[in-house]
């Protein structure tokens, strides 16, 4: 991989990580643009290690929650997902909660090979995006029953966490899945989304130290100096990106929902199922 095109996959999984598009489908969707080759070890480690700095956007954004500076009690009327939690352990408890379903279903995925398979195939991408984008069209009056006095509690992160292990199947958007969840056990837009960037963080860590492992297992040709630089810049890139684009998106899914996000889905996923139908080539690049 090129620099500019570890900049470009960067700055689309900054863009993408917290929204629900799918970060992973759409980072696969760009490699095949940019004429990455797909089936590669360490390009299968890079898209997941990337995540690993978007994330880190969460934990310097929502610092305060992760490592518990503030002890004063939060205002009642203040609109967070943990307001009545206090001590740290609870908060730590309920993203173990949520986080168990998918270490399940994320290793048998990866142990059986199923993972891989995923990411290489456009078609799985594409076909998801048309089918979640479809989905979210209708989410919004389906699932919009959230009250603000319903909190998180471990049932509904567990619930929660079962909804994010779709996806391990890329284009469904682990944002989505963990948002929708949150909306299905009575949770407001804005308390789910905050809820899926704090989920977001054990996850892709776990997800991240798997790949890291497998490619210490490896034979080690692929810790060349030039891919460890692009590692880091693709970590340092997506953490940036992200930070920006996280702000955002909670305001605008408060404000106009899933709606819009469903559009853009169906619109791309649709222009890439013709490319694959009439055999026109991805890559805009030899």
């Amino acid at each position: 991989m090129t620099l500019l095109q570890t900049i470009i996959i960067s700055i689309v999984e900054g863009l993408t990580e917290f929204l629900p598009v799918s970060s992973t489908g759409h980072m696969i969707i760009t490699q095949n643009l940019l004429g990455v080759p797909q089936g590669d070890e360490f390009v299968h480690a890079f898209t997941f290690i990337i995540q690993f700095g978007a994330i880190l956007s969460v934990v310097c954004l929502y610092w305060k929650r992760f490592f518990h500076i503030d002890h004063t009690p939060v205002p009642a009327d203040e609109k967070s997902t943990f307001k009545r939690i206090i001590h740290p352990v609870r908060f730590y408890w309920l993203l173990f909660a949520g986080v168990l379903p998918a270490v399940v279903i994320g290793l048998a995925a990866k142990k059986s090979g199923l993972l891989d398979w995923l990411l290489d195939s456009v078609w799985v991408v594409a076909i998801m995006l048309v089918v979640g984008g479809v989905f979210m069209l209708f989410c919004d009056k389906i699932f919009n029953k959230g009250k603000e006095e319903n909190l998180v509690t471990e049932k509904r992160a567990f619930s929660i966490g079962l909804f994010q292990c779709l996806s391990v199947i890329p284009g469904t958007s682990r944002s989505m899945a963990t948002i929708v969840g949150g909306m299905a056990n009575g949770l407001t837009r804005r308390r789910a989304a905050e809820f899926s960037f704090f989920l977001a963080v054990p996850t892709m860590a776990g997800a991240t130290l798997l790949d890291l492992l497998d490619l210490l297992k490896a034979d080690g040709s692929w810790a060349s100096a030039h891919n460890l630089t692009m590692l880091a810049v693709g970590c340092v890139v997506s953490f940036i990106v992200a930070l920006l684009a996280m702000k955002w998106f909670v305001n605008f899914l408060a404000k106009y929902g899933f709606k819009w996000f469903g559009w853009y889905r169906i619109i791309i996923g649709i222009i890439i199922i013709m490319m694959l139908f009439f055999d026109v080539p991805l890559n805009m690049v030899d």
